[in-house]
This record gives C-alpha cells, structure tokens and sequence, in this order.
C-alpha cells in the first residue's frame, strides 16, 4: 500500500499562485506514475499533471504553460507549482499513485481562486 499526504490547498485571488505537495510512504522510484487530478464543483475528476514512466510527464491541456510537477526523490514527495491562478482552476485536488497497477489517493485538498 501506498499512504500519501497532501498540503498547500487554500485561498488565492485569480493571478495568485500556490503549491501542493504530496508526501509518499514508500519510496517514488517503485511507484508507476505519480501526479495530480481535481475535482471541480459538480464535475468529474480530471487530470491536471503527473510523472509517468521515468521523467515523463502528462499536463492537461488547461494547465500548460502555468503549471509545472516536479518531485524531490530523496522527500518520495511531489509538488504542484501553480502560477496565474484562474477561477476555473478551484476544485479539490488530489495526489493519485500508481503501485503495482493499483491506484491509490490523498484526502484532498482545497484549492478556491477567487475572481
């Protein structure tokens, strides 16, 4: 099993920035892909960013250019840095890892840009 732990949700005014980052128990070289996904208000979970095989990463198309993953291999943590804050980024959003085909989740964490 993988337990992963989440922090830096909160408030921000559109054009602000924040970052997140998720904390892995097991080290992240043994974890298949590792990244984020949200939830926006009364919509479906959606990609935003993550690791795949080796240092790939995956952006969703909304996100490019003002988002950017990276991780710290000796923390096993991944962070979320995003700049230019728009309302339509607020959502809860979660830290997913791939371990031995099976997905695992974070609690969440808030994140509301105001207008």
């Amino acid at each position: 099993q993988v337990q992963l732990v989440e922090s830096g949700g909160g408030l921000v005014q559109a054009g602000g920035s924040l970052r997140l980052s998720c904390a892995a128990s097991k080290s992240i070289f043994s974890i298949n892909a590792m990244g984020w996904y949200r939830q926006p208000p009364g919509k479906q979970r959606e990609l935003v960013a993550r690791f795949t095989s080796g240092s790939n990463t995956d952006y969703a198309d909304s996100v490019k250019g003002r988002f950017t993953i990276s991780r710290d291999n000796a923390e096993n943590t991944v962070y979320l840095q995003m700049n230019s804050l728009k309302p339509e980024d607020t959502a809860v959003y979660y830290c997913n890892a791939v371990y031995y085909s099976r997905d695992y989740w974070g609690q969440g964490t808030q994140v509301t840009v105001s207008s």
